[in-house]
């Protein structure tokens, strides 16, 4: 049952709300930044590397148990220099709650926790492991702009699926560093990633102020 909860989870058809964010991808199309398929794939490659691995670690330790959600979210919030961004976040995470809790025992956390801590959370809820929620949360950083490209520039969605799993090797790279971390016992919170992308950071506030829009994020 935990593969086919992956699965599940993974799957785009899930009621989890990501259909309404772009992951920065329409600030980027707006500014002329992403334009084509060798753009796009420039700022997925730098999302992964950047937010991607703070998502990942966040799950993987939410995923354990180890430490209080309430601790977790409070270093997602330490993570996100654009508030719009931790809005974004947290409504991601309310909806995800509540498709998941129609499926798994994932209780009531206080608060609306950050997506990738909700990730966390409901990956344990579902049977899974660390690497499983690092690997869920790495791979939807890359599939939110990635299918948003698809609606926002009109790219073959063939191409794009290639895209995305051309990157296979590298979301399964950081979901192990993010794995890793969750399982060493010497690990505190204070080492969990924290890299930063400071043009998506810019981009979401610009996003957030524009009267037309067609993602939330």
């Amino acid at each position: 049952m935990s593969g086919l909860a992956a699965l599940l989870l993974a799957d785009g058809r899930f009621p989890s709300g990501g259909h309404a964010h772009s992951g920065g991808l329409e600030e980027a199309v707006t500014a002329g930044r992403v334009h084509d398929l060798d753009s796009l794939q420039g700022l997925v490659v730098g999302r992964l590397a950047t937010a991607g691995r703070v998502a990942a670690g966040l799950a993987a330790a939410a995923c354990t148990g180890r430490w209080p959600v309430a601790e977790l979210d409070a270093e997602a919030d330490a993570r996100m220099a654009s508030p719009a961004l931790r809005a974004a976040s947290r409504r991601q995470g309310r909806q995800l709650l509540r498709a998941a809790s129609h499926s798994w025992p994932v209780g009531s956390p206080v608060g609306s926790p950050h997506h990738a801590v909700t990730v966390g959370t409901v990956a344990a809820a579902a049977g899974l492991g660390p690497l499983d929620a690092a690997r869920w949360a790495a791979y939807d950083t890359v599939m939110t702009p990635a299918t948003a490209a698809v609606r926002l520039l009109g790219l073959d969605p063939f191409l794009v699926s290639a895209l995305v799993a051309a990157l296979g090797q590298a979301i399964d790279e950081v979901a192990a560093e993010a794995a890793a971390f969750a399982a060493d016992s010497d690990a505190t919170l204070d080492t969990l990633p924290c890299h930063a992308a400071p043009l998506l950071d810019l981009g979401a506030e610009l996003h957030a102020v524009r009267e037309v829009r067609l993602f939330a994020s």
